[in-house]
Protein backbone atom coordinates (compact mmCIF):
# COMPACT_ATOMS: atom_id res chain seq x y z
CA UNK A 1 0.00 0.00 0.00
CA UNK A 2 0.87 3.72 -0.40
CA UNK A 3 1.60 5.90 2.68
CA UNK A 4 1.61 9.33 3.18
CA UNK A 5 1.94 12.21 6.01
CA UNK A 6 0.52 15.36 4.50
CA UNK A 7 -0.95 18.45 5.46
CA UNK A 8 -4.31 19.60 3.71
CA UNK A 9 -4.35 23.29 3.73
CA UNK A 10 -8.01 24.50 5.54
CA UNK A 11 -8.84 27.90 6.44
CA UNK A 12 -7.16 27.76 9.48
CA UNK A 13 -3.98 26.42 8.88
CA UNK A 14 -2.54 23.17 7.39
CA UNK A 15 -4.31 19.85 9.11
CA UNK A 16 -1.69 16.92 9.48
CA UNK A 17 -3.06 13.88 7.73
CA UNK A 18 -2.67 10.27 7.48
CA UNK A 19 -3.31 9.19 3.90
CA UNK A 20 -3.50 5.60 2.92
CA UNK A 21 -4.65 3.53 -0.36
CA UNK A 22 -3.98 0.51 -2.27
CA UNK A 23 -0.86 0.84 -4.28
CA UNK A 24 -2.46 -0.99 -7.34
CA UNK A 25 -5.64 0.03 -9.33
CA UNK A 26 -7.95 2.82 -9.00
CA UNK A 27 -8.95 5.26 -9.05
CA UNK A 28 -10.29 4.25 -4.85
CA UNK A 29 -13.49 5.02 -3.51
CA UNK A 30 -12.93 7.01 -0.67
CA UNK A 31 -13.20 6.91 3.15
CA UNK A 32 -12.66 9.72 5.30
CA UNK A 33 -11.65 8.55 9.24
CA UNK A 34 -12.92 11.14 11.85
CA UNK A 35 -10.63 10.02 15.09
CA UNK A 36 -12.04 9.91 18.52
CA UNK A 37 -10.93 12.22 21.50
CA UNK A 38 -7.75 10.68 22.50
CA UNK A 39 -6.25 11.98 19.14
CA UNK A 40 -3.65 11.23 16.21
CA UNK A 41 -2.46 7.94 17.64
CA UNK A 42 -0.73 5.13 15.37
CA UNK A 43 -3.94 2.82 16.33
CA UNK A 44 -6.09 5.19 14.11
CA UNK A 45 -3.17 4.67 11.57
CA UNK A 46 -3.51 1.14 11.29
CA UNK A 47 -7.20 1.25 11.26
CA UNK A 48 -6.85 3.54 8.27
CA UNK A 49 -4.59 0.78 6.75
CA UNK A 50 -6.96 -2.04 6.96
CA UNK A 51 -9.95 0.05 5.47
CA UNK A 52 -7.20 0.53 2.62
CA UNK A 53 -6.34 -3.10 2.52
CA UNK A 54 -9.76 -3.76 0.66
CA UNK A 55 -9.61 -1.09 -2.02
CA UNK A 56 -10.56 2.07 -0.56
CA UNK A 57 -9.01 5.94 -0.11
CA UNK A 58 -8.63 6.88 3.46
CA UNK A 59 -7.94 9.90 5.03
CA UNK A 60 -7.50 9.90 9.04
CA UNK A 61 -6.92 13.74 9.70
CA UNK A 62 -5.88 15.21 12.98
CA UNK A 63 -8.52 16.99 13.91
CA UNK A 64 -6.69 18.70 16.58
CA UNK A 65 -4.22 20.53 14.32
CA UNK A 66 -5.50 24.21 15.56
CA UNK A 67 -4.33 23.29 19.09
CA UNK A 68 -1.68 20.93 18.04
CA UNK A 69 -0.39 18.67 15.75
CA UNK A 70 1.15 15.27 17.60
CA UNK A 71 -1.53 14.83 20.75
CA UNK A 72 -2.67 12.12 22.23
CA UNK A 73 -4.02 10.35 25.22
CA UNK A 74 -1.27 8.12 26.83
CA UNK A 75 -2.68 7.43 30.29
CA UNK A 76 -6.10 7.79 32.11
CA UNK A 77 -4.95 10.39 34.86
CA UNK A 78 -6.68 13.27 35.54
CA UNK A 79 -5.14 15.86 34.76
CA UNK A 80 -4.01 13.98 31.25
CA UNK A 81 -8.13 13.23 30.31
CA UNK A 82 -8.58 16.93 31.57
CA UNK A 83 -6.67 17.84 28.81
CA UNK A 84 -8.43 15.53 26.00
CA UNK A 85 -11.64 16.92 26.83
CA UNK A 86 -10.05 20.77 26.32
CA UNK A 87 -9.22 19.85 22.96
CA UNK A 88 -12.59 18.07 22.37
CA UNK A 89 -14.26 20.75 23.43
CA UNK A 90 -12.53 22.80 20.93
CA UNK A 91 -13.88 21.21 18.23
CA UNK A 92 -17.17 21.80 16.58
CA UNK A 93 -19.61 20.37 14.30
CA UNK A 94 -19.06 23.66 11.96
CA UNK A 95 -15.20 23.65 12.14
CA UNK A 96 -15.20 19.90 11.19
CA UNK A 97 -17.27 20.67 8.03
CA UNK A 98 -14.89 23.27 7.07
CA UNK A 99 -12.25 20.87 7.62
CA UNK A 100 -14.46 18.46 5.63
CA UNK A 101 -14.59 20.82 2.82
CA UNK A 102 -10.83 21.13 2.73
CA UNK A 103 -10.47 16.97 2.73
CA UNK A 104 -12.84 17.16 -0.60
CA UNK A 105 -11.06 19.66 -2.39
CA UNK A 106 -7.73 17.82 -1.62
CA UNK A 107 -9.68 14.52 -2.85
CA UNK A 108 -10.73 16.26 -6.12
CA UNK A 109 -6.95 16.44 -6.95
CA UNK A 110 -5.94 13.22 -6.57
CA UNK A 111 -5.66 10.93 -9.38
CA UNK A 112 -5.95 7.68 -7.09
CA UNK A 113 -9.44 8.92 -5.31
CA UNK A 114 -12.50 8.65 -6.77
CA UNK A 115 -14.17 11.67 -4.72
CA UNK A 116 -17.40 10.56 -6.34
CA UNK A 117 -17.23 8.07 -4.05
CA UNK A 118 -16.84 9.47 -0.35
CA UNK A 119 -18.34 7.87 2.78
CA UNK A 120 -17.35 9.28 5.81
CA UNK A 121 -16.95 7.00 9.73
CA UNK A 122 -16.66 8.62 13.14
CA UNK A 123 -16.15 7.45 16.32
CA UNK A 124 -16.86 8.93 19.78
CA UNK A 125 -16.10 12.48 19.16
CA UNK A 126 -16.71 12.26 15.74
CA UNK A 127 -20.07 10.57 15.64
CA UNK A 128 -21.69 14.18 15.07
CA UNK A 129 -19.33 15.44 12.67
CA UNK A 130 -20.11 12.59 10.04
CA UNK A 131 -23.78 13.78 10.85
CA UNK A 132 -22.63 17.27 10.19
CA UNK A 133 -20.52 16.54 7.09
CA UNK A 134 -23.15 14.38 5.05
CA UNK A 135 -25.78 17.43 5.78
CA UNK A 136 -23.52 19.99 4.48
CA UNK A 137 -22.57 18.19 1.70
CA UNK A 138 -25.41 15.85 0.49
CA UNK A 139 -24.24 15.46 -2.99
CA UNK A 140 -20.99 13.97 -1.47
CA UNK A 141 -21.60 11.49 0.79
CA UNK A 142 -22.83 8.12 -0.06
CA UNK A 143 -22.71 6.25 3.49
CA UNK A 144 -21.78 7.65 7.00
CA UNK A 145 -20.95 5.60 10.02
CA UNK A 146 -20.98 6.90 13.57
CA UNK A 147 -19.84 3.94 16.08
CA UNK A 148 -19.79 4.37 20.18
CA UNK A 149 -21.11 7.77 19.47
CA UNK A 150 -21.12 11.19 21.50
CA UNK A 151 -23.25 14.06 22.15
CA UNK A 152 -25.97 12.79 19.64
CA UNK A 153 -28.51 14.41 20.93
CA UNK A 154 -28.15 17.90 22.46
CA UNK A 155 -29.76 20.95 22.70
CA UNK A 156 -27.93 22.68 20.86
CA UNK A 157 -29.33 24.21 17.66
CA UNK A 158 -26.68 21.62 15.04
CA UNK A 159 -27.84 18.61 17.31
CA UNK A 160 -27.15 16.00 15.20
CA UNK A 161 -30.65 14.41 16.26
CA UNK A 162 -31.88 18.02 14.21
CA UNK A 163 -29.59 17.03 10.99
CA UNK A 164 -31.76 14.21 10.10
CA UNK A 165 -34.12 15.66 8.04
CA UNK A 166 -31.13 16.43 5.72
CA UNK A 167 -29.60 13.26 5.48
CA UNK A 168 -30.70 10.59 2.86
CA UNK A 169 -27.47 8.89 2.49
CA UNK A 170 -27.29 5.09 4.11
CA UNK A 171 -26.75 5.68 7.81
CA UNK A 172 -25.20 3.07 10.47
CA UNK A 173 -24.85 3.87 13.97
CA UNK A 174 -23.23 1.55 16.86
CA UNK A 175 -24.24 1.45 20.15
CA UNK A 176 -22.37 -0.12 23.01
CA UNK A 177 -24.84 -1.50 25.30
CA UNK A 178 -23.07 0.38 28.47
CA UNK A 179 -21.88 4.24 27.17
CA UNK A 180 -22.66 7.44 29.41
CA UNK A 181 -22.64 8.93 26.13
CA UNK A 182 -24.98 7.53 24.57
CA UNK A 183 -27.51 6.00 26.35
CA UNK A 184 -30.83 4.61 25.37
CA UNK A 185 -32.92 7.46 25.70
CA UNK A 186 -30.37 9.43 24.02
CA UNK A 187 -30.46 7.04 20.99
CA UNK A 188 -34.49 6.51 21.16
CA UNK A 189 -34.61 10.23 20.78
CA UNK A 190 -32.09 9.89 17.69
CA UNK A 191 -33.91 7.04 16.01
CA UNK A 192 -37.57 8.64 16.01
CA UNK A 193 -35.81 11.70 14.71
CA UNK A 194 -33.59 9.38 12.03
CA UNK A 195 -37.35 7.59 11.23
CA UNK A 196 -39.48 10.97 10.94
CA UNK A 197 -36.76 12.79 8.70
CA UNK A 198 -36.91 9.91 6.00
CA UNK A 199 -33.10 8.98 6.87
CA UNK A 200 -32.06 5.26 5.12
CA UNK A 201 -30.51 3.70 8.67
CA UNK A 202 -29.52 1.05 10.72
CA UNK A 203 -28.93 1.42 14.61
CA UNK A 204 -27.35 -1.75 15.79
CA UNK A 205 -26.36 -2.29 19.51
CA UNK A 206 -23.38 -4.21 21.08
CA UNK A 207 -24.49 -6.11 23.78
CA UNK A 208 -22.25 -6.67 26.85
CA UNK A 209 -19.57 -3.72 25.43
CA UNK A 210 -18.44 -0.31 26.68
CA UNK A 211 -17.91 3.19 24.71
CA UNK A 212 -14.74 2.21 22.92
CA UNK A 213 -14.72 -1.45 22.64
CA UNK A 214 -13.13 -1.34 18.75
CA UNK A 215 -10.01 0.18 19.88
CA UNK A 216 -7.82 -2.79 20.60
CA UNK A 217 -5.41 -1.21 22.67
CA UNK A 218 -7.81 -0.24 25.31
CA UNK A 219 -9.00 -2.45 28.55
CA UNK A 220 -12.35 -2.97 27.05
CA UNK A 221 -11.23 -3.67 23.62
CA UNK A 222 -14.18 -6.50 22.79
CA UNK A 223 -12.64 -8.56 19.72
CA UNK A 224 -16.15 -9.95 18.89
CA UNK A 225 -17.81 -7.09 18.69
CA UNK A 226 -14.71 -4.95 17.07
CA UNK A 227 -15.03 -7.42 14.46
CA UNK A 228 -18.81 -7.12 13.51
CA UNK A 229 -18.01 -3.71 13.68
CA UNK A 230 -15.66 -4.38 10.94
CA UNK A 231 -18.07 -6.29 8.73
CA UNK A 232 -21.16 -3.78 8.77
CA UNK A 233 -18.69 -1.13 7.84
CA UNK A 234 -17.31 -3.27 4.60
CA UNK A 235 -20.79 -4.32 3.76
CA UNK A 236 -22.41 -0.86 3.78
CA UNK A 237 -18.98 0.37 1.52
CA UNK A 238 -19.70 -1.88 -0.73
CA UNK A 239 -22.77 -1.03 -1.67
CA UNK A 240 -22.69 2.47 -1.44
CA UNK A 241 -19.46 3.00 -2.93
CA UNK A 242 -19.55 0.66 -6.08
Amino acid sequence: MIEKHLDIATQDGAMNSFVVYPEEGGPHPVVLFYMDAPGYREELRDMARRIAAVGYYVVLPNLYYRRTRDYYLKERTEASMAEMFEHMNAITNALVTEDTGAMLRFLDAQPKADAKRVSGVGYCMSGPFVFAAATQYPERFKSIAAIHPARMVTEHADSPHLMTKNIKCETYIACAEVDIWAPPATIKTLEDALTAGGTPYRIEWYAACEHGFVFPKRPIYNQAAAERHWERLFAMWKRTLT
